[in-house]
Order: structure tokens, then sequence, then C-alpha cells
């Protein structure tokens, strides 16, 4: 059983890095492919069916963390308090930056927004990869390999929202790319949480809560497991096209 949620959180992680990352990635170009705001307008609206689909792996991510491995939810929001906390900011300036960017008129309230969906995006990938570097070896949650680490996280979520552009809105930042295009780079952006859950795999085997918790929380996730897979696959179908293409209004 502690073997089979390892397997389900590494998938969550895994998936959530492929997804969001693009979403983060598409933030991260704002300021580098969007240089009118209708481009920037396009770009967000070309993420906004996906957006809230993707951080539902986030959540699914804190359950699973929270419910298999109960000992090390406290110790790592300890250990990593300054950088949780700036990792949720930055989540709440991305997401308010998608949310009121159409708010208003004006080409300057447009432009805050996206300034904070890039800050946000940012702060996040940054995050992201600190947090790994500082669970992989103990460290504390500012390093400067972790930095450096945070760093290759956010270029690996650029590259893959450019991918996902050049898929998404063909020729729009200068390439078209297939779905096999994405899917390489989605690896390219969960890279870095599969190389800590490969290292920490016998570390989270011995923490797992017990059996029995396991079997139960089986029973209470397994019926509901099929309705957001399918959901994902509902979303991704819906809007595979670019010209459904909703905004955040």
């Amino acid at each position: 059983m502690e073997t089979l949620w390892f397997a389900v959180f590494a998938v969550l992680l895994a998936g959530y890095f492929a997804l969001e990352g693009f979403d983060l990635g598409v933030g991260l170009l704002l300021p580098v492919l969007g240089r009118t705001q209708e481009r920037r307008d396009r770009m967000v609206a070309a993420v906004a069916p996906f957006v809230l689909a993707n951080e539902v792996w986030l959540v699914a991510v804190a359950g699973t963390l929270i419910g298999v491995y109960p000992a090390l939810e406290g110790e790592i929001l300890f250990s990593l308090y300054p950088l949780v906390v700036a990792m949720l900011v930055s989540w709440v300036l991305r997401d308010a930056g998608l949310w009121f960017r159409r708010r208003a008129d004006g080409d300057g309230w447009r432009a805050l927004w996206d300034l904070a969906i890039a800050g946000g995006s940012l702060g996040l990938a940054m995050g992201w990869g600190m947090a790994l570097y500082a669970l992989a070896t103990g460290s504390g949650p500012i390093h400067p390999i972790g930095i450096l680490v945070g760093a290759f996280v956010a270029l690996a979520f650029a590259f893959h929202g450019w991918t996902f552009l050049g898929w998404r809105l063909k020729g729009f930042a200068g390439v078209t790319r297939s779905g096999r295009d994405l899917l390489l780079s989605g690896l390219v952006a969960a890279a870095p949480a599969i190389i800590v859950l490969v290292g920490a795999a016998g570390y989270l085997l011995e923490h797992s809560a017990p059996s029995a918790t396991l079997t139960t929380l089986g029973l209470m996730v397994v019926p509901f497991a099929p309705v957001i897979v399918g959901a994902q696959v509902w979303v991704w179908r819906a809007f595979r096209t670019s010209d459904r293409i909703p905004s955040f209004f």
C-alpha cells in the first residue's frame, strides 16, 4: 500500500509540474513575447481554459501529502516557512492578475496585472525549484545552489510555455509545435520533480502513514478519481483547438 500511494503522489506531483508548468511558462513569457496588449491578451486567453483544471493537481498533491505523509507535512511547512509563504503570495498574485486584468478598460490597468502575472509566475517557478533543492538536500529555504535550481525550473517552465504557445496558437511565437512536442516539453518541466522523487523514494516510504490509514484514504479517494480524470480529459478535448479560447472576464 505504501508503494502504491508513493506512485500516486509521484504522478500527481509530476503531473502538476507538467501541466501547471506551461501556465507559469506562458506567464513568464508575457514580457518577452507579449510586446503589445493584443499579444498579451492572446497569450492569457490561450491558457485560460486550462488554469483551474491544472491547479486541481496542486490541491491533490497537498491532500495526498497531508494524508499519506502526515509527519512530513508539518516538518516541510516549518522548515520552509518563508519560502512557502512567498510561493503562496506569488500564487495569489498570479491568479489575481488573471482575474482582474479584464475587470476594467485601459492599457495601464491591464499592463499592471500582466506584470502581476509575470511576477507571480516567476515567484512560483523559482520557489518550486528552491523548495525541491531544500527538500532533497536538507538545506535551508534560501541557498545559492537552490536559487540556481529555481532558475533552471523557471527556464524549463518557460520552454514548456513556449512549446504550448506553438501548439495552441500556430505560428504565434514563431513556431508551430505538435502534441508530441508538447508532451516532451512537459517531461522537461516535470524532470526536477521526478529526480527529487526518485532520490527521496526510500525516505518517503519509511514515513508513510499506517496501512490502515492508507486503506481508508484509498476508499475515500478511489470513487472520485474517475470524475477528476474525466474532467481533465473533457477540458483538453473541448479546448484543444485555438478557435475556442475563452479568457478571464
